[in-house]
């Protein structure tokens, strides 16, 4: 495999604006398929001319304030060295701390956040592809028993290529979603046409009077405005792919316009129609576009799923080398771009996930009650830890900074709390799944932290074991090793421990730690560092940054270039084969925390596949280790 490259070769601006459309909107984009069946239901089902215009108005601004303004023009900002998403977040600004409680409270949040946008990606393809589904309905009530087996299949199919990579039809996303986009804009620009009166929703007022005169009942209303906005993290996720610059494009040129008429479209239909039945976004083409219409929204929703999926992808890559989740099996399948990785347990766990999802609520109007409870929490996170980088990091003063993050706060605090009216009604599920992501990401950080405190304790002084090595205690043999800590001392204990029960060393040997920086990439510069330690024996340090594919058998190649005369086609790789059991005295962990842990540990990926190496010249030193 090829080193990985310190930068990103991205595309040409207009190129990478027309691929956004396909890898960041798609969640965003399909939303018109079910937000207003959503809302108008939630009003009853026939709003009044003025309710309806409150409604737009709601969703208009909605639109403006939290993905035009908070996540386009300022969370945008807060990029890590190129990097989005809110585990980068998380860790640009807790590097800014000493260990404390406040920085333990940045950490829970922005893992929390994390964790539930796997929440969130098993709801968005289940949602998406139904809505898409449904709408044959509009054309004969014939289709209706089919709508759920169809989408089951369709997903499953979703689900079942991942193995094989988008880097391929990916290519035609972007042009796909610019159809859909000019689509859903035309079909709302000829309703708007008929009715132009609805482009005074833009005036907040009507947002405000329908929040006063319905009182409470508000919000259940902006528990449906909310799903107009959920793909709005996606923005922020996927800036490292292909920069802001691309993506605000889009968003202003392309989608927000798209998104506006699509909405004021349906808008103008309710108000013409005040008793209109069914979903207001499939009645807006005339009867002959109905059924090319579903299957442009079918690709669509495919779309959007895909772009949910791969992001799991690249947020679990992120949390195993940032130390948040065990070592999972990826593969690389796109030897171009590095966003193009297939994480097989992440793809079967969601995958079960959404059938089932798909199964038990049956519609997409239903499965709505479950969408929103997991990104109104995740948005509100990421504004806290905003008003962290403001302060931290841009030096905002502290009025500029409340204000700024108070306004967010109060609109992500009001969409927060109505979604919270959904729990009853399926938005348990998503929280659910978050809080066991959650409770994994924090049991296994800790357990490795208490394994490597234990290591610490009970290994040989490192003055101990270079004094034998020095007097010819230990006998030398022809040949290279690579011993692979999980700490950063020189002299590891899987070194002593392989000592002890071979009653010798190979002639070269090299401990290697390896270090995954809060960082997206590592300069080539600063991959590797050696130091010689005694005769024969060298330490290497290999660093990584947490979106790349650690190679450690090319990272060395830069150690031999510091002088240490490793031979990599022969070299022997070492590690330890740990097993957690419970300590008699003094337990670092709980019992449950600790049962969990040691199935994590027994069960993540081994060194081979995690790094590429050579897997008939990797041997394991076994061990206990007592928590």
């Amino acid at each position: 495999m090829d080193t990985v490259s310190t930068t990103t070769r991205r595309p040409a601006t207009t190129t990478a604006a027309l691929a956004a459309l396909g890898i960041v909107y798609g969640d965003l984009g399909t939303s018109p398929l079910y937000t207003y069946q959503t809302i108008v239901t939630s009003v009853g089902g026939h709003p009044s001319a003025a309710n309806a215009m409150g409604l737009l108005s709601l969703v208009v601004w909605a639109l403006i304030v939290t993905v035009s303004i908070k996540y386009c023009l300022i969370v945008m900002n807060a990029d890590n060295h190129g990097e989005g998403g809110i585990l980068a977040l998380m860790s640009l600004v807790t590097s800014r701390h000493a260990a404390s409680y406040r920085t333990g409270a940045l950490l829970i949040m922005g893992l929390f956040g994390a964790a539930l946008i796997y929440g969130d990606g098993i709801i968005t393809p289940a949602i998406s592809v139904l809505s898409a589904l449904e709408g044959l309905n509009v054309v004969t009530d014939d289709f209706t028993p089919y709508v759920v087996p169809a989408a089951v299949v369709i997903l499953l199919a979703l689900f079942s290529a991942q193995s094989r990579g988008t880097a391929t039809i990916g290519r035609i996303f972007g042009p796909i979603m610019l159809v859909w986009f000019a689509t859903i804009a035309v079909l709302g620009l000829l309703a708007v046409l008929r009715h132009p009166q609805v482009i005074a929703a833009v005036d907040p007022r009507h947002a405000i009077g329908f929040l006063a005169h319905h009182g409470w009942h508000s919000f259940v209303v902006l528990g449906g405005v909310f799903l107009a906005i959920t793909g709005g993290e996606a923005l922020y996720a996927d800036m490292g792919h292909l920069g802001r610059t691309p993506i605000r494009i889009s968003w202003y040129a392309v989608v927000l316009p798209a998104l506006l008429l699509s909405y004021a479209g349906q808008t103008a239909l309710l108000i013409e129609n005040p008793g209109l039945q069914g979903n207001p976004f499939f009645k807006l083409a005339p009867a002959w576009a109905v059924i090319p219409l579903v299957v442009l929204a079918t690709f669509a929703t495919i779309i959007a799923s895909q772009a949910i999926i791969t992001g799991a992808f690249s947020l679990t890559r992120q949390a195993m080398q940032l130390g948040w989740l065990p070592g999972l099996k990826i593969h690389q399948t796109s030897a171009d771009e590095y966003g193009q990785i297939y994480v097989p347990f992440v793809n079967w766990a969601m995958m079960i996930g959404t059938l089932a999802l798909t199964y038990g609520f049956g519609s997409s109007d239903k499965l709505a009650g479950a969408y929103g409870t997991a990104v109104s929490t995740t948005m509100l996170l990421t504004t806290a830890l905003l008003y962290n980088a403001m302060r931290d990091i841009w030096r905002w003063p502290i009025v500029a900074a409340l204000l700024v993050s108070g306004a967010f706060l109060v609109v992500d605090i009001a969409f927060f709390a109505a979604n919270l009216l959904k729990l009853p009604e399926g938005g348990w599920i998503p929280l659910l799944f978050g809080v066991v992501i959650f409770t994994v990401m924090t049991t296994w950080h800790r357990g490795v932290r208490a394994v490597a405190a234990k290591l610490a304790e009970t290994h040989k002084s490192p003055e101990t074991f270079l004094a034998e090595l020095e007097s010819g205690r230990i006998p030398r043999v022809p040949g290279t090793a690579v011993f692979l800590s999980r700490t950063t001392l020189t002299i590891p204990p899987v070194l002593i421990n392989h000592v002890a029960q071979m009653k010798a060393l190979q002639e070269i040997v090299v401990t290697l730690t390896i270090v995954f920086e809060e960082v997206p990439r590592v300069e080539e510069a600063s991959r590797a560092e050696v130091k010689h330690i005694a005769d024969g024996l060298w330490h290497a340090t290999v660093r990584f940054g947490f979106i790349e594919v650690p190679n450690l058998v090319v990272a060395l190649q830069h150690a031999q270039a510091q002088g240490c005369p490793l031979s990599l086609d022969d070299a022997l790789y070492f590690a330890a084969s740990d097993e957690v059991v419970s300590s008699q005295h003094h337990p670092q962990l709980p019992s449950w925390q600790r049962g969990l842990f040691a199935f994590l540990y027994r069960n993540a990926v081994r060194a081979p596949d995690r790094f590429d190496l050579p897997a008939d010249r990797f041997l394991e030193v076994g061990r206990q280790v007592r928590l």
